[in-house]
């Protein structure tokens, strides 16, 4: 199980000389650059992947000292170089600061930082505010936010929307789940982060609006998808379409923001092979949440329940690691076979 969580710890990352890597990172532990920070009281931030990275980035913009940790070693270079503290694990992480953001792939990576043998709760202080930004089953959020209610710590589940363009420059929605008071406290370094903060109600319902804004995005993306590749074999300009498209009644964010045609937007995954972004693996294990919370509530999810059913074909092809979009390549190929 460890190794299988290993590998699907954020699946964009490359793997180059590790052990060296390790030992450039490991030369400077925690020690006084928090200090030269200035007087903000250091956050620690874990899971530095394709989000991750961009976030801890923005909170070091802000001013806020920070002591990160990521299971893959090359992923803390950059943001050392940048004045980060290095902790070894989790549970170092929280025993030297009072707020903690984590961005992780999936449920059981949450279970395994905060709940393992090394894990956040393992030394967590009491009074310590944890902020959970991975999608994940909302019952994993309320098990987790109990277990740190019994260690005196508050924990609060924060998913995102916005993709990898937001997380550079600060401009994501955060869907919150928590107290009123305690959603204040958290607010502050949110909004470090994003530009939209809002308070979804009880702690796992900030994962109840994640998944299902993530399965209408999913739904959408294989609909521009469609689309474009409907248009370009009637023999449209892609560009021309999707300007029509995106002022006109056909409107939407995968056309408009992420359009998935390659050279049609500058700056998205679908111009450069699909690479970084969101993945393919990701959204599959988003649309699988939305599923079984369907089934769960008993609510008709049709077009959901085909996107699942594509996406998981697009992982069973070998396009787990690619960005979501590249729906768009496996519709055309389809089409041409």
């Amino acid at each position: 199980m460890a190794a299988s969580l290993r590998r699907y710890f954020f699946c964009t990352k490359r793997f180059t000389n590790v052990s060296s890597i390790h030992t450039h990172v490991t030369t400077r532990r925690i020690s006084g650059s928090s200090a030269r920070m200035g007087s903000r009281a250091p956050v620690g931030f874990i899971g530095l992947g394709n989000m991750g990275g961009f976030m801890a980035k923005n909170l070091l913009k802000q001013g806020y000292p920070l002591i990160a940790f990521d299971v893959y070693p090359e992923s803390l270079i950059e943001i050392q170089e940048l004045g980060a503290s290095i902790a070894n694990n989790p549970a170092e992480v929280a025993e030297k600061v009072d707020k903690i953001v984590t961005m992780l792939p999936s449920s059981p990576n949450v279970i395994d930082v905060y709940l393992g043998n090394t894990g956040i709760l393992k030394n967590v202080n009491p009074g310590t505010l944890l902020i959970d930004s991975s999608t994940i089953d909302p019952a994993v959020a309320k098990q987790v936010s109990a277990a740190a209610e019994k260690k005196g710590a508050i924990m609060l589940d924060a998913p995102v929307s916005g993709g990898i363009n937001s997380a550079r420059e600060a401009t994501l929605t955060f869907m919150v789940g928590g107290k009123e008071e305690e959603f204040r406290a958290a607010k502050d370094i949110l909004d470090c982060m994003g530009k939209n903060v809002v308070n979804t109600g009880p702690v796992g319902t900030g994962q109840a609006a994640k998944i299902c804004n993530n399965m209408m995005l999913a739904i959408s993306m294989i609909g521009c998808s469609e689309t474009m590749n409907l248009g370009m074999r009637l023999g449209l300009d892609p560009k021309m379409l999707a300007s029509i498209m995106n002022t006109s009644s056909g409107r939407s964010w995968a056309s408009e923001v992420y359009n998935p045609v390659p050279g049609v937007l500058d700056n998205v995954p679908s111009s450069n092979d699909y690479q970084g972004g969101f993945g393919t693996a990701l959204m599959t294990k988003d649309l699988s949440l939305a599923q079984t919370a369907a089934t769960a509530t008993s609510t008709a999810t049709p077009l959901g329940s085909l996107a699942h059913q594509l996406y998981r074909v697009m992982c069973n092809r070998g396009l787990g690691n690619k960005d979501f979009s590249i729906a768009f390549q496996f519709l055309k190929e389809q089409t041409e076979v």
